[in-house]
């Protein structure tokens, strides 16, 4: 058989022109996050992506870890950067989404501008069928992981936990420190002799019942031992019962991961992106939970159910309605603290307290949220380079404070310190590392890059020492610091403000998390632990109580 040589030379060329359009293809796109750049690594074929690899990042890391799958799976099935972002992670989806954007745009296919408001195709609403289990946890942080893992290890095996955001560990991943905890290894090591009742008598407090303060204190001396059992260890004890997981490791990440993990382990139905929008009460007890995925509504009903959704932190209204003037502040706590069960509680006669009562924290980054200080020794200035308040702000001072430091001209308030308090903190070596505060070598030199007048500066920290060694009056302080401002760098600083951190007061529960009623009475089948509670402990009593609620849950189920 003869062959056409012409036409098998076209067929070998156009075999080749496919088998270079068909070949893997990797691009960088970059894209600004909530902390800087992100690069993301693009590998396509053709016109599929292929592939997604995160190449470098100064996020978050517990934002990141867990935001980036998603994303990946999102724009993977799409076939486009132009999906929702991750919530809970809405700027570290932004820079994703740019990343992977500029990087195809780059192979040819342009998907235009992406912005914060960018979103995938609208989904139709539907009405799905009701689903039936035992238990019903609302709310993934740490309360709610807590809940589920004891119900599991209780013997309960029917257990659905939501969280309206797409990730789980609500503000107890951002924590460095994890107070209150008794009867740990690492205070052991420390040589310190502790007790249930030692705890008892310091946290006593006109907020929480004698029972539920013993509740919380006998629930400590147990946490390390059930922390360990998951494989979380907290090894760092730096005094006051407080520990993190290192000396140069916060607690939040090592706590949160490890209770994220175990729950996985154990099989437990976890719907993220699923927001509780109402309970289901039927002749006075509660029977489930409404709730809605994307644009799916359905029900979820159950024997009992625990509620630890947080507090309202980011929620204006709500601030301006009980506390008014904190709603001016930035919170720093995640943005899902919006107080979603204030309104259902309030229509069906659950009793709440003290919604007034708020944690302000003095000083966070301005541009970041992130909680900032690192004790005493250092300056408090305006863009002046004057000090304008007293550094040593009591509880009782903090909305004072935070008013003050808005009052200051355009707002800003800048944290200064030297090295000796910096090489004693590891949260300021953290936020230096990552690029949050500006470090220089002189004051001259900080103060013009922080865009403040030099000579002020340095007169006010002469001024400052001064003070301290008693040559001069200080206005401003009633408790001086001992330690003097150094005359020799470096030097960092920062522009800081105050946010409200947490919400204390919330639904009335008692010391078995059994919610109670307007009446006082038990709401039968409903559970509450975590911020969403009136309480004045915070993160180790939302993990001790949340561990309460799923074993007392439990009981009731099985009655």
């Amino acid at each position: 058989m003869k062959v056409n040589r012409c036409k098998l030379a076209i067929l070998l060329a156009s075999l080749m022109l496919v088998a270079c359009g068909t070949k893997e293809k990797s691009v960088i796109g970059k894209g600004n996050g909530f902390s800087g750049e992100i690069k993301v690594n693009v590998v396509t074929k053709g016109d599929k992506i292929e592939n997604l690899e995160l190449v470098s990042d100064n996020e978050t890391s517990h934002i990141i870890s867990r935001s980036f799958p998603i994303l990946k799976d999102r724009i993977l099935k799409a076939q486009s950067p132009i999906v929702d972002s991750v919530s809970g992670a809405t700027y570290t989806s932004l820079g994703v989404k740019r990343a992977v954007a500029a990087a195809l745009k780059e192979g040819g296919k342009d998907f235009g501008r992406v912005t914060i408001n960018t979103k995938g195709p609208e989904k139709p609403v539907a009405f799905l069928e009701p689903i039936a289990t035992d238990l019903v946890i609302v709310g993934g942080g740490p309360a709610g992981l807590a809940a589920a893992i004891s119900a599991k290890e209780a013997g309960l095996n029917n257990i659905v936990l939501i969280e309206k955001l797409d990730i789980l560990s609500g503000n107890g991943k951002y924590d460095m420190n994890f107070y209150d905890l008794i009867n740990s290894e690492a205070e052991k090591k420390a040589g310190v002799e502790d007790s249930v009742e030692k705890l008892i008598a310091d946290n006593a407090n006109w907020m929480d019942t004698p029972e539920r303060t013993r509740a919380q204190a006998e629930g400590a001396s147990k946490l390390d031992v059930w922390l360990r059992s998951m494989g979380i260890k907290l090894e760092h004890y730096y005094g006051k019962r407080g520990h993190m997981a290192k000396s140069d490791a916060y607690a939040g990440e090592e706590v949160q991961d490890g209770m994220e993990a175990k729950a996985k382990s154990l099989g437990i139905d976890i719907r993220t992106g699923t927001k509780g929008t109402d309970l289901i009460i039927e002749n006075g007890i509660v029977k489930g939970i409404k709730v809605q995925n994307e644009n799916n509504f359905y029900d979820i009903n159950a024997k009992a159910v625990v509620i630890a959704t947080g507090g309202f932190s980011a929620n204006k209204e709500l601030l301006a309605k009980y506390s008014p003037g904190t709603e001016k502040l930035q919170t720093s706590n995640q943005l899902g603290a919006t107080g979603d069960f204030i309104p259902v509680f309030e229509e069906n006669g659950i009793a709440l307290a003290n919604l007034e009562e708020l944690n302000l924290f003095p000083f966070i980054v301005r541009t970041t949220r992130d909680l900032t200080g690192g004790g005493d020794g250092f300056m408090l200035v305006n863009s002046n380079g004057e000090r304008f308040m007293n550094e040593n702000i009591s509880k009782d001072e903090r909305f004072k404070a935070a008013q003050t430091i808005l009052a200051q001209p355009a707002g800003k308030a800048f944290y200064i310190y030297d090295e000796a308090l910096y090489a004693s903190s590891y949260r300021l070596q953290k936020h230096t590392a990552k690029g949050y505060h500006v470090k220089a070598d002189t004051l001259e030199e900080l103060a013009k890059k922080l865009g403040i007048p030099a000579e002020k500066l340095v007169e006010t920290r002469d001024s400052f020492n001064k003070a301290i060694r008693g040559e001069a009056e200080d206005q401003f302080r009633a408790k001086p610091f001992k330690r003097e401002f150094r005359t020799e760098g470096p030097f960092y600083g920062v522009q800081v403000e105050s946010a409200v951190h947490m919400t204390r007061g919330g639904v009335v529960a008692n010391e078995e998390t059994e919610v109670l009623n307007t009446n006082g009475e038990v709401v039968s089948g409903l559970f509450a632990a975590g911020e969403v509670t009136n309480s004045s402990a915070a993160y180790s009593a939302a993990v001790i109580f949340g561990r309460i609620a799923g074993e007392n849950a439990v009981k009731f189920i099985n009655k």
